[in-house]
This record gives structure tokens, C-alpha cells and sequence, in this order.
């Protein structure tokens, strides 16, 4: 068991829970499902790929 007061946070876990999140926000809003093309705008793939920030 961890100290109390300690915390560990793993960053690359905290977003990809938001990126969960969004996408759960998303599909519960959409009338039909989502398409590849939405799922890729909600994960913002597009922009990853345009700043090279993926990988």
C-alpha cells in the first residue's frame, strides 16, 4: 500500500481517459453511429498527424 499523500499519475493514462470520455460524449450524442471520419475528429487524429505529435 502506497504512503498516504503519495500520488502517482501516469499521463499517458489520463489521456487516454479524456480521449474515452470525449468519445463516449460523442457517441451518446449522435443519432446514428459514429463514422470513422467523426471517431478520427473526436480523437483529434488528424491534428496528431499535422503536428507530428503521435508516435
Amino acid at each position: 500500500m502506497a504512503p498516504v499523500g503519495t500520488a502517482v499519475q501516469d499521463h499517458v493514462a489520463l489521456a487516454e481517459i479524456e480521449l474515452c470520455g470525449e468519445l463516449i460524449i460523442a457517441a451518446s450524442a449522435a443519432r446514428e453511429r459514429l463514422s470513422l471520419e467523426s471517431i478520427d475528429e473526436v480523437l483529434r487524429v488528424a491534428e496528431e498527424r499535422r503536428t507530428g505529435s503521435a508516435g
